[in-house]
């Protein structure tokens, strides 16, 4: 396993792959027994890992629960995060939401949860709609100083909201935001439009969930498998239009050419992206699946078919200003003057 700095400046050293553990746990109805989530996580450790993701929703707060006793006596070799925001089933309308309050609790909640006086990355789990971006990174602050916290990261918020959090933090001091989630795979491309040219002129740490859309880039539906979409049928994609399809089929050649399997095509493609997959096993075999995929090497044509397969339109400003005969239009039919657009750090 490799490792990478989360984050410009910070000195965080993750490994490549994280560990989703949305599956840590049976109270949703879809998950691993305790046992099994204890031979994936010692798997995972043994292949280096050492970034677990988890939230206080998770398994109605099962997946802390179990990490908590996993983590004990080896509290340090892991990079340990986990996100408040949605709480759980009888929280109400004061035990949800991203308000100082809501934060606090839920933090002192889940490190007893997770048994430990520190989670070294805290996420907010996603914009309420209603607290303000000064609110959120004032209370984070507070947690970092007290050392409860060590780093702060947002999930699931838009460009502009993250941008926003970012600078508020840098020109008042506070404790900046290192790194954003979203949702990212060969099928879930939307990020390429603000959030990771966002996160790379900040510097922000880029992590990805549903690597794999739900298992439809493992190819196992094809074959007539089960899932989460015909298990679980929730955070699912499927095979239901032309691009998706051609991704796939385009996922299948090149792992043949390979000889490995399309998930962990689909694997090494994100890495490639300079976003960390966060993968979700459920069982070992899955786990080992995912593992593979840091042993493997795509050369350049396999990653710019996957690339141009997955392709999507960006949109205005970005089709616009990259298309030459508009920008031949904006500078009075002069292109040979004009230099390329490069981004902005």
């Amino acid at each position: 396993m490799n490792y990478k700095n989360f984050g410009r400046g910070t000195g965080l050293r993750v490994s490549e792959l994280v560990l989703g553990c949305g599956t840590f746990g049976t109270r949703w109805g879809y998950g691993a027994e305790p046992g099994e989530a204890l031979a994936m996580f010692n798997l995972y450790a043994d292949h280096g890992g050492n970034f677990i993701d988890t939230a206080d929703s998770y398994q109605v707060g099962q997946s802390e629960e179990l990490i908590g006793e996993f983590l004990a006596g080896r509290r340090n070799e892991f990079v340990l995060a986990s996100k408040y925001t949605l709480g759980g089933p009888g929280k109400g309308a004061t035990g949800t939401g991203n308000s100082r309050q809501v934060m606090v609790a839920s933090l002192e909640a889940s490190l007893k949860r997770l048994k430990t006086d520190r989670i070294d990355l805290y996420w907010v789990h996603m914009p309420d709609g209603l607290t303000a971006s000064e609110e959120i990174m004032r209370a984070m602050d507070d947690l970092v100083s007290a050392g409860k916290v060590n780093y702060i990261g947002l999930s699931d918020f838009p460009a502009w909201r993250v941008a926003r959090a970012a600078t508020i933090a840098e020109i008042r001091g506070w404790a900046p935001v290192i790194a954003i989630q979203m949702e990212y795979s060969l099928i879930e491309r939307t990020p390429d439009r603000e959030l990771i040219p966002m996160a790379e002129a900040l510097g922000l740490g880029m992590v990805g969930w549903s690597p794999l859309a739900g298992g439809l880039l493992t190819g196992k539906y094809r074959r007539g498998e089960e899932g989460r979409a015909t298990t679980f049928k929730r955070l699912i994609h499927a095979e239901d239009d032309v691009r998706k399809k051609g991704i796939v089929d385009v996922l299948l050649e090149i792992a043949a050419e390979l000889a490995v399997t399309p998930g962990e095509v689909a694997l090494a493609w994100m890495s490639s992206r300079g976003v960390l997959p966060i993968i979700g096993p459920r069982t070992r075999e899955q786990l080992a699946e995912n593992l593979a995929a840091t042993e493997i090497s795509l050369n350049d044509s396999q990653l710019t078919r996957l690339t141009a397969a997955s392709a999507i339109p960006l949109g205005f400003p970005h089709d616009f200003l990259s298309d030459p005969a508009q920008r031949t239009r904006l500078t009075g039919g002069q292109p040979e003057q004009v230099a390329p657009l490069t981004p902005i750090a």
